[in-house]
């Protein structure tokens, strides 16, 4: 059982307890004054980050923004628990970036919001916690790691699963020591969130700017899940399960494993099951990033049984490690070793109450994923300290997001690509570099890597 822990996993994981309690004042006594912060995008995840960034360090909440007059008074009222200052409220995010000088711009949008929000923020002087993937596009995020640069600014994404401290053991005990042989496959999946249903188009509600709330993108037309999470189902809003739940695994998978740019991208699937479903996201999917000497994979599927046996749905969310001496299974939550011609597992959960992989506690979920939060939010405070790169870095956001973003692009095209971040296009494929960039509807400009 792994039960030693090094100096840096120790100091980890009492930052995702919470025992921290005197540094926000450290930061403030480095910054001089407590750092000004925007929220664009009031919804759950802006919340939830938001929330996070409030326990680790003394924030002045200066502005909250969101063109859905229901969430935005939902988090004013938020705000006004935590703080005697009330924030300045806008439905438009260019309203909210003139009207007030912001140190942090958190962008807690829809995944077609990210890129133009984040780029003004930064333009604007801010640092930026922007939600994953980081745009809709692969020339986005082009955009966006080059802005960072430009302008100077510290950008986390929030990929909080690179930061757990127990995926540094990963990458001590089994990767480091090429305890697992030589590794061919590394296999990402997950078995869920069935978007079966059909739901009939409604009135836009009064208390909704749609035309807003789309901006760049197309409009489709309004269904009630689109006010909440389930813009999702739909392709013009973001990329699909690969895009929301991919995205994490293999920026984990790429973290433990040292991985950057794949050399090719091919994927296969489609809707194939719901056939007859609002929702416009394929229900089965499998890509493969193909790098040298081995493949890395993501599969999902909405429909059918999981084939991993469920204890909790993060079970069916993770990654397989194979390697010739043994497998390395990996969840959001946990890793298990089990060596060629043993069935011993090896390995730890984060909801052990014995730090092991039994006796696990499943009402502990969400301290302990919010304690992860917690965390990922103080390393971006930070590095705002130091003015050094986070450990999600909006580069390394970049490379994982547009991995996912042309998986997409393959399985539409129906065939490999190959993308070369140096030149911005796809070798010998004028068709796959023209989906480098959607298309904005509108007024709405697609940034410029070369103009930001």
């Amino acid at each position: 059982m792994a039960s030693n822990m090094n100096r840096r996993t120790f100091v980890s994981s009492l930052a995702a307890a919470g025992a921290v309690a005197a540094l926000p004042n450290r930061l403030m006594g480095v910054v001089g004054r407590r750092p000004r912060v925007g929220l664009i995008g009031c919804g759950w995840f802006g919340n939830v980050n938001l929330d996070s960034m409030a326990k680790v360090a003394e924030l002045d909440i200066v502005s909250l923004c969101d063109p859905n007059k229901r969430m935005l008074a939902s988090t004013l009222d938020s705000v006004k628990a935590k703080q005697s200052k009330v924030p300045d409220t806008f439905a438009d995010y260019r309203k909210m970036l003139a009207s007030n000088e912001h140190d942090i711009v958190i962008v807690g949008t829809p995944d077609h919001w990210h890129a133009l929000p984040a780029i003004e923020a930064m333009q604007a002087g801010a640092d930026v916690f922007l939600e994953k993937p980081i745009g809709v596009d692969v020339l986005e995020g082009e955009a966006l790691v080059t802005a960072a640069r430009k302008y100077d600014r510290v950008v986390q994404v929030n990929l909080q699963r690179r930061r757990d401290p127990i995926f540094d053991e990963v990458r001590e005990q089994y990767l480091d020591t090429e305890r697992l042989g030589k590794i061919g496959l590394v296999e990402c999946y997950y078995y869920g969130g069935g978007n079966g249903d059909v739901v009939a188009p409604v009135s836009v509600p009064e208390h909704l700017d749609y035309d807003l709330w789309a901006g760049p993108a197309e409009k489709v037309p309004y269904v009630p899940q689109i006010e909440s999470r389930g813009w999702r189902m739909f392709q013009e809003y973001g990329n699909g399960t690969i895009g929301d739940m991919g995205v994490h695994i293999f920026d984990l998978v790429r973290s433990v494993m040292g991985l950057g740019w794949p050399d090719s991208i091919s994927s296969t699937g489609g809707r194939f099951v719901y056939k007859n479903a609002t929702s416009n996201i394929s229900d089965t999917q499998k890509t493969v990033f193909h790098y040298p000497d081995m493949d890395v994979s993501w599969e999902h599927r909405h429909w059918g049984a999981s084939p991993i046996p469920q204890r909790h749905w993060t079970d069916q969310w993770g990654a397989r490690i194979v390697g010739e001496r043994g497998t390395l299974n990996l969840t959001t939550m946990s890793y298990a070793l089990q060596e060629q011609g043993s069935s011993r597992l090896e390995g730890r959960h984060l909801l052990s109450r014995t730090n092991d992989l039994e006796n696990l506690d499943f009402d502990r979920f969400n301290a302990v994923v919010g304690g992860n939060q917690d965390g990922h939010c103080l390393d971006f405070l930070t590095a705002r300290e130091t003015r050094s790169r986070p450990l999600s870095d909006i580069e390394e956001g970049h490379i994982s997001s547009a991995c996912c973003i042309l998986g997409n692009v393959a399985l539409d095209l129906g065939r490999p690509i190959a993308y070369d971040p140096k030149t911005r296009k796809v070798a010998d494929d004028a068709e796959a570099t023209s989906r480098l960039a959607r298309s904005y509807r509108g007024d709405w400009t697609h940034p410029d890597p070369a103009k930001v």
